[in-house]
């Protein structure tokens, strides 16, 4: 229940941000320049260990290749939500169909490996409440918040598309259930690789002009830092 109650309250949380906050387009910025640094660590510190220590499983690579892919399919329906692109000046041109399920997939997939999670404060999901929340306020940020065209908000049904995402995760973890648990590691490979894609696009991203951004650099490290004093307190 707690973990459930994680997922849903982190992306209420991100949307409640956006919806009042969605304007500071760098505050998103910073907030998944952050994410990014703790998903990025979660992913090689936690779950790259636990694919590859896995004695029941051969071929991992392949799935961790097949995530990184099927996170770019998804992100041609979201159209880069997951790494922080705004759409304001564009915005009729995502359908809230496509949109709503590239996100729901997304967040369902990343679920499936919370059903064999031992520790209700896994470093695993952690990496997603942290992940949800810039993603939450960006959504908050163009459902709520419409520039240009003032019928954009209303076009189409908003609380509908927050309450699916929220619920995406623990829907996944609830199916995880009805798996073998000898898949798992091929569901946390295939989870790897959508977790190092959206990481490592949102941290190399080119900065403007290619200058040095040392306030990306900070929020990285402190992300970085952030998750490693958590993979210490994390008893495996």
């Amino acid at each position: 229940m707690t973990t459930v109650l994680l997922l849903i309250l982190s992306v209420l949380a991100g949307v409640f941000l956006g919806k009042y906050f969605g304007k500071k387009e760098k505050l998103a910025k910073n907030l998944l320049i952050l994410s990014a640094g703790f998903l990025i660590t979660i992913c090689l510190n936690e779950v790259f260990p636990q694919v590859y220590t896995s004695t029941e499983s051969t071929n991992l690579g392949i799935f961790v290749i097949a995530g990184v892919l099927l996170q770019m399919i998804l992100e041609a329906l979201t159209k880069g939500f997951e790494h922080g692109h705004f759409h304001h000046h564009n915005e009729h041109n995502i359908l809230p169909v496509a949109l709503m399920v590239g996100l729901f997939i997304h967040a369902f997939i990343e679920g499936i490996p919370l059903a064999n999670e031992e520790h209700v404060l896994s470093p695993y999901l952690l990496g997603i409440v942290f992940h949800n929340i810039p993603i939450s306020f960006i959504l908050g940020a163009f459902l709520f918040n419409g520039k240009g065209d003032s019928k954009t908000s209303v076009s189409y049904p908003s609380f509908l598309i927050v309450a699916l995402f929220s619920l995406a995760s623990p829907m996944g973890m609830l199916l995880g259930n009805y798996f073998n648990p000898n898949l798992q590691p091929y569901f946390l490979a295939i989870v790897g690789g959508i977790f190092l894609h959206i990481s490592s696009v949102i941290i190399f991203e080119s900065n403007k002009n290619h200058n040095i951004d040392w306030i990306k650099i900070g929020l990285v490290v402190l992300g970085v830092s952030l998750a490693l004093i958590m993979h210490l307190f994390h008893h495996h």
